[in-house]
């Protein structure tokens, strides 16, 4: 059993931010987590404090939860990053999953199914006609990503890019998440740079993702 709501987790993290003015801007733009991850997205995207919504929205998911271990991924999921640049906003959230807090190890076999939660979620908000899947590798690490162009149900004049790039590392798993308004910001998005369990860094998302499908 994975906790299938974790990426859903990171879809009501972002959708507030479409239209909301940012609680605070931090100058630092590489952002990390103790799992072993390191992420870089650029200066100019404003960094938002999460730290007064955040109990709202994991109880909101902990209430929705069809599972024990998917209310226990809510409770131990760690918002490492939520950032917004332009207007409309594009949107950038990062979510880890410790395995110490969560008391189970994920393997790769894992990967497909713990990150497919994201299609679920992402229908509450937007109208997606399709999506697509692949699959790639950066260092040792198996990639799993989605990718669909769609409206905000209760905006439709609103258009966006939803990708969700998720993997799992020796201490936990990690998913990020991009709403791009237009094709630059999606372009930030997989073009910052990702450090994943100390091996060598690399773009978060290479031009041949879509390459392969994942199994």
């Amino acid at each position: 059993m994975t906790p299938r709501s974790f990426p859903t987790f990171l879809l009501l993290l972002s959708a507030p931010l479409l239209a909301q003015a940012p609680a605070a801007i931090s100058a630092a733009q590489t952002h990390s987590s103790d799992i072993g991850f390191i992420y870089t997205i650029p200066a100019d995207w404003e960094v938002v404090d999460t730290a007064l919504t955040l109990p709202a929205t994991r109880q909101k998911v902990e209430n929705e939860a069809t599972s024990e271990d998917e209310k226990k991924g809510a409770a131990c999921a760690q918002v490492v990053l939520t950032a917004r640049h332009g207007s409309p906003a594009s949107v950038v959230v990062v979510v880890a999953l410790p395995f110490a807090c969560f008391g189970q190890q994920m393997t790769e076999k894992d990967l497909p199914d713990f990150a497919s939660g994201a299609s679920q979620g992402l229908k509450k908000t937007f109208d997606i006609p399709s999506s697509i899947r692949g699959a790639y590798i950066l260092g040792s690490h198996s990639i799993w990503i989605e990718r669909g162009a769609g409206t905000v149900i209760a905006h439709p004049e609103l258009k966006y890019t939803v990708e969700t790039v998720c993997s799992v590392l020796k201490k936990g798993a990690v998913c990020w998440m991009t709403m791009a308004s237009d094709d630059a910001s999606l372009q930030t998005f997989e073009h910052g740079s990702v450090t994943l369990d100390g091996e060598s860094p690399a773009a978060l998302v290479p031009a041949t993702a879509f390459d392969k499908k994942p199994s």
